[in-house]
């Protein structure tokens, strides 16, 4: 038993079909919004971007420690057994460390939480 050929023209045809009427369902939602929560409703979702800002930080503290132990011991490692890029990974660290830090103060500024008092 022989399989069928699709004939390309056809097949193109379909995806084109397809693709142009794929932007209907999508419009079709757009209409379903409720929006009579207004400005309460902005602000209590400003609320929640500040306080998940908090425990943002947090997170970002125990992967830059995890982050510092890990690479202290490559580089212990990389001094014992006399290694020669020792200094290459003492800038990465360094170099990581001073990401963390403004990651951490830039992150909340970005989203405008005014209070900074959780980075020190």
């Amino acid at each position: 038993m022989k399989c069928k050929s699709i004939d390309p023209m056809k097949a193109r045809l379909f995806c084109s079909l397809m693709s142009a009427f794929a932007w209907l369902s999508a419009l079709a939602k757009s209409g379903s919004v409720d929006y009579s929560q207004g400005a309460d409703g902005l602000a209590d979702a400003t609320a929640f971007v500040g306080t998940m800002m908090i425990y943002t930080i947090d997170v970002l503290y125990a992967v830059a420690a995890i982050v510092v132990i890990v690479s202290a011991l490559q580089i212990y490692i990389k001094m014992n057994s006399h290694e020669g890029d020792v200094t290459k990974s003492i800038l990465y660290l360094m170099g990581g460390i001073l990401f963390m830090i403004g990651a951490m103060i830039v992150a909340p500024a970005f989203f405008g939480y005014q209070s900074m008092n959780f980075i020190f």
